[in-house]
């Protein structure tokens, strides 16, 4: 989700540009969509299998999961190259979808990874991530070109047709101004086994505390805590006096057009989030 969140921001530059867009997703991300934008288009398009164990150990959970990724990747490029031909498609811009292209069309990357967090013994998934996004005619970063929000990330050493477009959230939409208020927002985001985690140990640990949790139905959290719809959560956030999240590259994003005080606790043994959050922390 998100992938999703920041793709709004997106989408309505887009539509401010006078494009015509189509928007390939799940159910699920039909109905987030559907709260900001009224007149979308939309095709039925299957997510990646991405299982996780909840032991922290996100490599060996992708590392098992290899195959029925690979074949959806190759599976996806066929659905892609039918969408196509079949609504006459200018450009495909793919979120950080490797399959998500179509040599029919001038294909586009959305990420913020041009390099991996990755330990020295992983190398070659290095080059294979490097050879997949040269797959595609442009590389589309979501950060400043001084990668103030990716850090090493984003840096580009290797690859050609770079463009750095800036970060994206959804709270760009609205006004800057915002009234605060005493309550502080925790948002228990990734996959569910480590949202219900994060809400358990910040709800032990401070138990005096002010807070408004937001968290998919699939975790356990009190409802007179729980804040439910996307609307009604960003009114929650903007208001909120302080944010507890993890440091996924989306919140990063948020908080650069939020301007409000966070901690950021990344989720266990996802490296990219351990490093975003250490980035952070020596920024202060």
């Amino acid at each position: 989700m998100g992938h999703v969140s920041r793709c709004i921001g997106l989408i309505h530059q887009l539509k401010e540009q006078e494009n015509e867009l189509i928007v390939a997703c799940s159910d699920e991300q039909r109905t987030v969509f559907a709260n900001y934008f009224d007149d979308l288009r939309f095709v039925d398009h299957a997510p990646y299998p991405f299982k996780f164990g909840g032991k922290g150990w996100f490599s060996f959970d992708l590392l098992k999961q290899f195959g029925p990724l690979k074949r959806r990747r190759k599976q996806e490029l066929k659905e892609v190259e039918k969408l196509v031909k079949e609504y006459d498609i200018d450009v495909v811009i793919s979120d950080h979808r490797y399959g998500f292209r179509c040599d029919e069309a001038y294909s586009v990357v959305v990420t913020h990874q041009l390099d991996l967090p990755i330990l020295w013994f992983e190398a070659p998934i290095q080059r294979i991530h490097k050879r997949l996004l040269k797959k595609f005619d442009r590389v589309w970063v979501m950060d400043f070109a001084d990668s103030r929000l990716a850090g090493k990330l984003s840096r580009n050493t290797s690859l050609h047709s770079v463009d750095y477009i800036g970060p994206y959230s959804r709270f760009q939409l609205y006004p800057l101004v915002r009234e605060k208020k005493a309550h502080q927002v925790l948002i228990a985001s990734g996959p569910n086994v480590y949202a219900q985690k994060l809400v358990d140990e910040v709800c032990s640990e401070r138990k005096e505390a002010q807070f408004k949790i937001i968290a998919s139905d699939e975790v356990n959290v009190a409802e007179e805590l729980k804040v439910k719809g996307w609307k009604e959560q960003d009114k929650a956030i903007l208001s909120a006096s302080a944010l507890i999240s993890r440091s996924g590259y989306s919140t990063i994003m948020d908080l650069h057009f939020l301007q409000i005080p966070a901690e950021l606790i990344p989720t266990p043994g996802q490296r990219e989030q351990i490093y975003l959050a250490d980035l952070f922390a020596a920024k202060q």
